[in-house]
């Protein structure tokens, strides 16, 4: 039995036409369009509708995937999905002046704590173009001390994050 390379389109008995993403030494990953991702045996009752030689360079559908999300994380202002710590959740911010002839000013934790990693993420991204600029070596190292002690300023707000591994770290002690 030939087997099927990636890009195949198939016609599944069961679950209609489909594309073949991932081919493995006893199923075949296939995005079906009524049913999503379901694996198949090899020797499933389907029809070839159109067959992709299995001797190309073949890469799984969840490989491109990988790689994509790998890209656009290193060269994109694309951040990571960042979680406010639950006791946060649907809280809010409440800035009274020193003044009592003023009024205090409300706002949900939920929309400061956005505010506070869209400027981690804009760090990030100023690092990268700095790191990639056609700067002198020592003018990047002057720029990146910046930023290292704009994160040092931000640890304050570490106790809004769920997970530690995703808080402000600034220059450590040697």
């Amino acid at each position: 039995m030939k087997l099927l390379g990636i890009g195949s389109r198939i016609k599944h008995s069961e679950y209609g036409k489909g594309v073949v993403t991932n081919v493995t030494s006893k199923h075949y990953w296939v995005i079906f369009i009524d049913d999503g991702l379901e694996t198949i045996d090899l020797d499933s009752d389907f029809e070839v509708i159109e067959a992709a030689e299995d001797d190309v360079d073949a890469v799984s559908f969840y490989d491109v995937e990988r790689s994509l999300k790998s890209i656009l994380k290193k060269w994109s202002d694309v951040s990571e999905v960042i979680t406010i710590a639950d006791k946060w959740k649907g809280g809010k911010l409440i800035m009274t002046p020193g003044d009592s002839n003023l009024k205090s000013s409300e706002v949900p934790i939920d929309t400061f704590f956005h505010k506070i990693t869209m400027v981690r993420d804009r760090l990030r991204v100023m690092e990268q173009k700095i790191n990639s600029s056609n700067l002198e070596e020592q003018e990047k190292i002057d720029l990146q001390q910046y930023i290292t002690r704009s994160y040092g300023s931000l640890t304050s707000f570490n106790v809004l994050f769920k997970l530690k591994s995703q808080q402000f770290v600034g220059q450590r002690s040697k």
